[in-house]
């Protein structure tokens, strides 16, 4: 991306998301920016895929990682009813780690990715069922000691899915309804898609593994082992649902948690280490974020592998959620990274 400055408002972002269309970053791109108050400007453009059906506004887009600070907010509200401890540890909480290194890991440290948990892992290509995949993350040796460093891990967050289920009594999707989806009126924010609606589905990779091109499936390798419900990944929504939660998250999120537990949650928890993070999201790290310097420097937020990110500023109350599919139909090239800063950087 150019990174030409002065573009502004709406037709500013259509330019710079046409350009990444042209560049063959993704097929298609959904946006939607404005603050507590509502959406100040929405949009999309492309097709579902190359050559597919043009965006209509019902898409269902893999949210990827972005998965994680939703789950973060399902855990926060457990917290807050008092069905979990922050300091509970993993082998209080998940009894079948009870005998590994990871039973003195914290909710916390899971959260803000302190734990030592290695990061992405692809043990699918090892464990191709849902049991011999968990029972081979109490073996994954820590990378570091808890609380010494930030290293993102997905691992850590199987880990939080398999907390939150157990703390919650049900499955993590039902938590998700009850605590997340409901409180907000969101319909088509959900793990994995109904057959009924695949063909609203933007497409992601064409997947060697899989050898075909997915579409309505968790892009995820380990969450497809997983069954597609896990804390890492596995999400699926259209733009107005994420719409609607970022601008809840941006009038800070009290249809969901009381206001001390959201600030918890985004304060920033790993100030002396080598990354910036908060529980379960991303930070404005001083070393480089990914949406660059638009956003205050208490601003927070979660980008996505299959090219989303959803993105909050405290100080203005704004928000800013860009959905692509970048990894359709190759997950190689990085285009997405200088194209989602400017993005960000187009001014109102």
């Amino acid at each position: 991306m150019s990174g030409t400055p002065g573009r502004a408002g709406a037709d500013g972002r259509v330019v710079v998301l046409a350009e990444g269309r042209a560049r063959c970053l993704y097929s298609g791109a959904a946006w939607s920016v404005g603050s507590a108050q509502g959406p100040a400007d929405r949009g999309r453009l492309g097709t579902r895929s190359w050559g597919g059906a043009e965006l209509d506004g019902t898409d269902l887009w893999d949210l990827a990682s972005v998965t994680k600070p939703i789950v973060g907010l399902v855990v926060m509200a457990l917290a807050e009813r008092g069905a979990l401890s922050l300091d509970g540890t993993v082998g209080e909480l998940l009894p079948r780690y009870r005998h590994t290194d990871k039973a003195g890991l914290t909710v916390t440290a899971l959260l803000s990715h302190t734990s030592g948990m290695p990061g992405r892992v692809p043990m699918y290509r090892t464990h191709p069922t849902r049991d011999s995949l968990l029972a081979a993350l109490g073996s994954l040796p820590l990378r570091s000691a808890p609380g010494t460093r930030v290293e993102y891990s997905s691992q850590g967050f199987v880990l939080l899915g398999l907390i939150a289920e157990q703390a919650g009594g049900r499955g993590l999707d039902a938590l998700l309804s009850e605590l997340v989806c409901a409180p907000l009126g969101l319909k088509d924010l959900r793990f994995g898609t109904a057959p009924a609606d695949r063909h609203r589905a933007v497409a992601t990779e064409t997947c060697p593994w899989r050898g075909r091109t997915v579409a309505g499936e968790v892009h995820d390798e380990n969450a497809v082992v997983l069954g597609g419900i896990a804390g890492h990944a596995g999400l699926f929504s259209t733009l107005a649902d994420t719409e609607r939660l970022a601008v809840c998250l941006a009038g800070g999120a009290r249809e969901l948690l009381r206001p001390e537990t959201y600030a918890l949650m985004t304060a920033p928890h790993t100030d002396g280490l080598n990354l910036r993070r908060a529980l379960a999201w991303q930070g404005q790290d001083p070393t480089g974020s990914p949406v660059g310097p638009s956003f205050g420097p208490d601003s927070y937020g979660h980008t996505g592998f299959t090219g989303t990110s959803l993105w909050i500023d405290p100080a203005t109350a704004r928000y800013a959620v860009l959905l692509t599919n970048r990894v359709h139909p190759t997950r190689e090239g990085d285009g997405i990274t200088g194209l989602r800063r400017e993005f960000h950087s187009v001014t109102d």
